[in-house]
């Protein structure tokens, strides 16, 4: 998930009474959110590192169990120089800092295998993708759920209601670059940024934020279970209407779209082609083909190309691998795609690209991009 949704719930944990059991509850809470995303470094380092390294090691097992460590330590080190330059006592318990710290970082690879990026929970003993295929990456009804009693809380000042309209501005901006978000979301969306403009016009109480900080919390794990168990329900139904039709397929994803709970985009894989569907349960025909299907193109130009160096990244990450070979005068050009990003934009989303010469050795120096 984005970087708002992992702080959203981990300062949403803390306003439950969770955010009670220690000093320096909700800055643990907060950065345990966020802790596994410090692999977000090898973006600026290079694409294609980032793609191999991402949601590995810093989000499997072993940094589950490591992470927390480390944060608490460090907040107990910050906890003991606040207390010396104060001149009084630490005021961290080591021991629920510690287990906040774990309820925290879980909290974010869990959160992370719900969309179709995937998350390799086992890293780093075990390199295999698990996918939820239930949230688009920017889900504006999580935003609403997790953010409403950290509002509520933190908008006491006319800085923190400052802050808080630019921060809700700027996710509304976000919605509008996401296409397909259809008019229900819209109004939906505006709702519920001005039920918690009303609710914190009228005044809540401390345990009453805490009562809403938990029940929101257990709203948003019910609709993620439910749209993770509606995208078995939908995978499973193309599975049916596939074997009706006398179809095979090897794989099928079945992801969700952008505000759109009753909705899923389908990719199905056989052994020759990508089909790209749309599965409504709204609608009275529910499947749909949505786009011509793309073919798989195989051959030792691709062979060569995923042995390039500079793509070992892409080549791990990829779950429906796509590849377009261009014939040029002085060699090959191989474009390195995954067909969960071609919905309805065609060939979109190149993850690498790789000149070969006629012998099929990558060119030095290769391209990194399409260009």
């Amino acid at each position: 998930m984005d970087p708002v949704t992992h702080t959203l719930v981990g300062a949403s944990l803390a306003e439950t009474r969770l955010g009670r059991m220690s000093a320096y509850a909700a800055p643990t809470l907060i950065l345990g959110a966020n802790a596994p995303d410090m692999d977000a470094v090898t973006m600026l380092i290079d694409r294609d590192l980032a793609l191999g390294f991402r949601r590995g090691w810093t989000h499997g097992v072993l940094a589950i169990a490591v992470l927390p460590i480390l944060l608490t330590a460090l907040i107990c080190l910050l906890d003991r120089a606040v207390a010396r330059w104060r001149g009084t006592a630490p005021r961290a318990r080591p021991d629920r800092l510690l287990l906040l710290a774990y309820i925290a970082v879980a909290s974010h690879p869990l959160m992370d295998w719900l969309n179709t990026y995937g998350m390799r929970f086992l890293m780093p003993f075990d390199g295999r993708w698990f996918y939820g295929d239930a949230l688009v990456l920017l889900d504006p009804l999580v935003w609403l759920l997790s953010g409403t009693a950290v509002v509520i809380a933190h908008s006491r000042s006319a800085t923190g209601v400052a802050a808080w309209l630019a921060l809700g501005g700027a996710m509304t901006l976000l919605l509008t670059l996401v296409a397909e978000v259809p008019a229900g979301t819209w109004v939906l969306w505006l709702a519920g940024l001005a039920a918690i403009a009303a609710v914190r016009a009228s005044g809540v109480s401390p345990p009453r934020i805490q009562r809403m900080a938990t029940l929101a919390l257990i709203a948003t794990g019910a609709y993620m279970l439910a749209m993770a168990g509606g995208s078995r329900l939908a995978a499973r139904e193309v599975a049916d209407w596939l074997t009706a039709r006398g179809g095979t397929y090897q794989a099928i994803m079945a992801g969700p779209l952008p505000a759109r709970p009753f909705a899923r985009d389908i990719v199905v894989a056989d052994r020759d082609h990508y089909h790209f569907l749309e599965l409504n349960w709204l609608r009275t025909e529910r499947i749909q083909v949505i786009s011509p299907p793309l073919e798989r193109v195989r051959g030792p130009a691709v062979e060569a190309a995923l042995a390039a160096p500079q793509v070992q990244g892409a080549r791990n990450w990829l779950r429906f691998p796509l590849y377009t070979v261009e014939q040029r005068p002085d060699g090959y050009r191989v474009t390195i795609r995954d067909a969960r990003y071609t919905r309805r934009r065609g060939l979109a989303f190149p993850m690498g690209v790789v000149e070969l010469d006629r012998e099929l050795q990558p060119k030095l120096p290769a391209a990194g991009a399409a260009d």
